[in-house]
């Protein structure tokens, strides 16, 4: 009996689902700036877009995911590090939610509001040609064999 219990939690521990790691400003910047992801969240707004080292956004939204999808652009200086936090700075309405980033795995990170955890966004890097091959110089130009 004893062996068949100890069995079957060393299966539950081997097969459990990673913890998810804080992700401080540092490793956010490396893992995120200029990569493509796409994200869902709590209330069901759901899209994709890139942030870049100057802080500034661009991507799509479909808020609450009903409706059209909308281009959105943040300025640069948008999202700030602020301790172990990513804010964001909106002008309309004038607010600075901040958010705490988890790394669930390789390719994805939960961003949920500061001290509201049930209010998060779940998001999944996309791979782009840039991502397979960064050093890929590609050319219309006709060569001489040709």
């Amino acid at each position: 009996m004893f062996a068949r219990c100890a069995t079957v939690i060393v299966i539950l521990l081997a097969f459990r689902p990673a913890t998810a790691e804080s992700l401080n400003a540092e490793t956010a910047r490396s893992f995120v700036v200029g990569r493509l992801f796409a994200f869902n969240c709590f209330d069901g707004s759901r899209g994709a877009g890139r942030i870049y080292d100057d802080g500034s956004v661009v991507g799509t939204i479909q808020f609450q995911g009903v409706g059209p999808v909308e281009w959105v652009s943040l300025r640069p200086g948008t999202l700030k590090v602020k301790g172990r936090a990513v804010c964001a700075s909106l002008n309309y309405p004038p607010i600075e939610p901040c958010f705490n980033l988890n790394r669930i795995d390789d390719l994805s990170f939960r961003a949920s509001i500061s001290g509201q955890d049930f209010a998060y966004c779940d998001f999944t890097r996309r791979m782009t040609l840039t991502d397979r091959n960064p050093t890929a110089a590609f050319s219309l130009k006709a060569t001489a064999d040709e």
